[in-house]
């Protein structure tokens, strides 16, 4: 992949896979903004406002046709903005020629190598963001590790994603974190719709458009009980089959013990389980000893943020042939003769074999962005140097507008109940 010449159309601010897939990204980009009427809301008042002037925000999220009307809406708010994709399968190649027909700083396309991933991360770095928007950690940990004399211009950075979470709050206990980040990923509306519905069924999507196997009668072995892997074992449960956890977690274990599905350890389940997810962001919860006990046929897909949930390079090393009967879809034989079947590479399944969360679920979690940008701005030089929290009235905020949007309304506190809620005295 690193050796492979690819041939790109680029202009004086992007690069991209083909310009004349940009008309097919409008339409795709309509469609969105069609479902994300909370974000819509933001946009008319970050247009009115413009709360962003003046502000250059740099991002590396997955390049979708949601990611789209999340940009559109920055730019509203006076944004200056620059964008790349945080996985090298996850770029939507028809909204990225959009986005560049529309003036939008971008370079992404699907299928990525490692060279290019790393040098659009550095053109949206020359851009000198003084906002950067992430998804995994990547574009925070380039600037700390290669460019840190930036810094000194960044207001806050949001993170989107568990796993960029993890990583930011490792370099705030090692002091290494420079500047304030926003854990947008740990707001309430962004975990119950990303996470737990968006995860469900998107994972579900991609195993689907990736095989078409029958979910009904299968073992499926969910590997990884958080809101994530709940949302997939709800899902998977839904369409007939026999779910099985596997956790680390005691209570996390016990939960889904407690939510009906079978709890036992990889050992034991690599030897029953016909389809494999993992939803841990952690590092090779599933090892090649794992795979050698697997079934004939088996299926392994990956839901976490990066390619090493599995440790799909050292089933590279002892596989005996490698097969591709899709694109993304790859059959690996086992020196026992066993054949092992991978999708997206082991990447995020969602996005390198779908499209990644509905623009429903995704509304949410981007008007989280927006806003988290809006309050960096409003509170700049007042925020520690740490990971913080949105606050909660911002959440509320969020799930207001999208009840709005449903046209779902709910009810208020009277003045009588307000009173008894802050009040102590009155008892049995």
């Amino acid at each position: 992949m690193p050796n492979q010449v690819i041939f790109m159309d680029k202009g004086a601010g992007y690069e991209v896979r083909d310009m004349k897939l940009a008309e097919q990204g409008m339409l795709n980009l309509e469609i969105a903004e069609s479902r994300m009427q909370a974000l819509m809301k933001i946009r008319e008042r970050f247009q009115k406002e413009k709360p962003l002037r003046g502000m250059r925000i740099g991002m590396a999220l997955h390049v979708t046709k949601e990611t789209g009307i999340l940009v559109r809406t920055l730019i509203a708010g006076g944004a200056d903005v620059a964008i790349t994709g945080c996985n090298p399968l996850s770029t939507q190649d028809d909204v990225a020629a959009a986005l560049a027909k529309e003036g939008i700083r971008v370079w992404a396309y699907k299928g990525e190598n490692k060279e290019d991933y790393y040098r659009y991360l550095n053109n949206v770095i020359t851009f000198k963001p003084n906002i950067t928007i992430d998804d995994g950690c990547d574009l925070v940990s380039e600037i700390h590790k290669k460019h840190s004399h930036l810094i000194k211009d960044i207001v806050a950075g949001c993170e989107e994603t568990t796993t960029g979470v993890i990583r930011l709050k490792a370099m705030e206990r090692g002091n290494a974190l420079k500047y304030p980040m926003i854990a947008v990923n740990d707001n309430k509306t962004k975990h119950l719709l990303d996470n737990y519905i968006g995860t469900g069924q998107s994972t579900i999507d991609g195993i689907l458009r990736g095989t078409n196997i029958l979910f009904a009668g299968k073992n499926v072995i969910v590997v990884g009980y958080g809101d994530c892997g709940k949302g997939v074992a709800l899902r998977a449960k839904g369409l007939g089959a026999r779910v099985i956890v596997t956790e680390i977690h005691p209570f996390r274990a016990l939960q889904a013990f407690y939510d009906g599905f079978q709890v036992m350890k990889m050992q034991e389940a690599a030897n029953v389980g016909d389809i494999f997810i993992t939803v841990t962001g952690n590092k090779h919860v599933i090892k090649v000893e794992h795979i050698n006990q697997m079934k004939d046929g088996a299926i392994l897909a990956n839901s976490g943020h990066f390619d090493i949930e599995v440790d799909y390079a050292g089933l590279k090393k002892v596989a005996k042939k490698v097969t591709q009967l899709r694109p993304l879809v790859e059959e690996f034989t086992l020196p026992n003769g066993r054949r092992i079947t991978t999708l997206g590479q082991m990447r995020l399944v969602n996005l390198s074999l779908a499209e990644g969360h509905p623009s429903e679920v995704m509304d949410t979690s981007f008007c989280g962005q927006a806003l988290a940008c809006e309050y960096a701005v409003k509170n700049r030089g007042r925020m520690p140097t740490e990971v913080i929290d949105l606050p909660e009235e911002i959440d509320d905020n969020i799930a207001k507008l999208k009840l709005e949007a449903y046209g779902v309304k709910i009810d208020t506190l009277d003045k009588e109940q307000i009173e008894y809620l802050s009040s102590w005295s009155e008892g049995t």
